[in-house]
């Protein structure tokens, strides 16, 4: 700008020497014109003039806008540096750790002040740059006595030094923190203000702007939002570690329960089979002597006693074959009772039984329908066993099916999985639901008239899974009242205990 003043004052000086030149060589017309143009040109002059004040003015004020631009971006930059920091940490103390004096100093302020409430509701400060403890101490204690203030803070006001703010409450903050320029923002959770910050600078510094307030209260709320989550996940972890030690107490006290369900269990099973064993040899010698004595060969008998004995004969065959049965499941619960597992096809087991229990069947006009899938090839299975399975399931069917009724064996073979699904079901009176989960237990008898009126162990269910089970496979069942019941059960093709093939 000064070249353009030097040049504007040669012209004149060179246009004034051009004046007196004429004058000195008496030309008077030349000099009123010469005048007049000095006269235009004076005002040229001055209008030029106006246009380079207005010229200064307006540089002063682009040099202004661009410092302050350039301080907008630093400060911006700088809150998106913290945000980044105290955004990707879930602990509450490398939060504040992050928030230190070079990265609060970015955002254009002196001076910062972090404080917190603690459970009693009392101020402690977590980030201090720019004050003494003595100020710190002064500070808290004065802070929260100024009711004023405390309230604007609690319902999520900011409070700064623009021209917006009452002089009255800007003043309480000058004489509070010393300060003239400042930014008094709360940080706000979900359940209230946790805390305050504030930041400041001395008098000689640039005034606070309505963008220094909001980046302030930026920052706050990403403070208070940091802390929320780093708390939550506090409490998650906690209540996770609570509920894992829980599961970890509760899980050592089952495995103690099924432990001891276990030993009883075994205890049980070696008293029934103990007392299973004692029961043979007496209730051998009963049926020995009632055989003996049906004979005649101790005399003749009467034939009324002749049918007592005969009754003790049926009796103790019924109560041999209960402890049989006892023994049996004894046997295979303790491991005892191996099976004895042989080629053998169920397709030609079925049909053994269907033979046997025919009799049965045609006193109560019964039919019986076997579906053997053609694709079954030979099993590995202890098919005694598999016999006792079959008896019991269809003797049931029989027993429960009323007079033209139907009873049916269904098999599939699963290929793939080397798997065969059976299906023993009738047309019988059904079975209520709530009866369906008790009824493999050991001498569990569903309350019915047939049940009522026909003597029964309720044991031979209980086997009939026991053996099934014996062979790596499982038993289930399904019935509706007035419609039916079906046995499903499940027989791999080769049980894991099967014996070595002899080459």
């Amino acid at each position: 700008m000064s070249s353009l003043f030097l040049g504007i004052i040669s012209f004149v000086l060179f246009v004034a020497i051009c004046v007196l030149g004429f004058i000195l060589i008496g030309k008077n017309e030349q000099v009123d014109q010469l005048m007049a143009t000095l006269n235009k040109m004076r005002r040229s002059f001055n209008e030029l003039d106006e246009q380079a004040k207005l010229i200064v003015k307006t540089d002063l004020q682009l040099n202004r806008a661009q410092e302050e631009l350039d301080r907008r971006l630093k400060s911006l930059d700088a809150l998106q540096k913290a945000s980044r920091l105290i955004s990707t940490t879930l602990d509450e103390n490398e939060i504040f750790h992050r928030l230190d004096q070079s990265l609060l100093t970015e955002l254009g302020f002196e001076k910062n002040l972090i404080m917190f409430y603690d459970e009693n509701k009392n101020l402690h400060s977590r980030v201090n740059i720019g004050f003494s403890e003595k100020e710190i101490e002064y500070i808290i204690t004065n802070l929260s006595k100024d009711t004023n203030i405390s309230t604007d803070l609690t319902s999520g006001h900011t409070i700064s030094s623009v021209a917006t703010t009452p002089l009255l409450k800007r003043d309480a903050i000058n004489r509070l923190f010393n300060i003239e320029h400042f930014v008094l923002s709360p940080i706000l959770t979900q359940s209230g203000i946790i805390g305050i910050i504030f930041v400041g600078n001395q008098s000689n510094a640039l005034p606070i702007t309505e963008g220094d307030e909001e980046l302030i209260s930026i920052l706050a709320n990403q403070i208070g939002q940091s802390l929320e989550n780093a708390r939550l996940f506090e409490q998650a972890f906690r209540s996770s570690q609570d509920l894992e030690s829980k599961v970890q107490d509760r899980t050592k006290q089952l495995a103690s329960a099924l432990e001891e369900v276990k030993n009883i269990s075994k205890m049980k099973s070696e008293f029934i089979s103990a007392v299973s064993h004692e029961l043979r040899t007496p209730l051998t010698s009963i049926k020995g002597y009632a055989a003996i004595l049906m004979t005649g060969k101790l005399g003749n008998i009467p034939d009324a006693v002749n049918q007592r004995l005969e009754k003790i004969n049926l009796h103790s065959d019924n109560l041999v074959k209960l402890i049989n049965d006892l023994l049996d499941i004894a046997r295979i619960e303790s491991g005892r009772m191996a099976m004895n597992l042989n080629h053998c096809h169920l397709g030609t087991i079925v049909e053994n039984i269907r033979d046997l229990l025919t009799p049965q069947m045609k006193d109560k006009k019964l039919s019986f329908q076997s579906e053997i899938d053609p694709r079954l090839p030979e099993m590995y299975l202890d098919a005694s066993q598999i016999d006792r399975v079959f008896i019991n399931l269809i003797g049931n069917a029989i027993k429960f099916t009323p007079e033209n009724g139907l009873i049916s064996v269904k098999t599939r073979f699963d290929a793939e999985n080397q798997i065969v699904f059976v299906d023993v079901g009738d047309t019988g009176i059904g079975i209520a639901e709530e009866d369906l989960d008790k009824l493999f237990n050991e001498f569990y008898r569903v309350d019915n008239k047939i049940n009522q009126s026909v003597k029964g162990t309720g044991l031979g269910l209980t086997l009939a899974k026991k053996i099934v089970e014996a062979h790596g496979g499982t038993m289930g069942v399904s019935s509706k009242l007035g419609e039916g019941t079906t046995f499903h059960f499940t027989l791999p093709m080769k049980p894991d205990n099967k014996p070595e093939e002899k080459t």
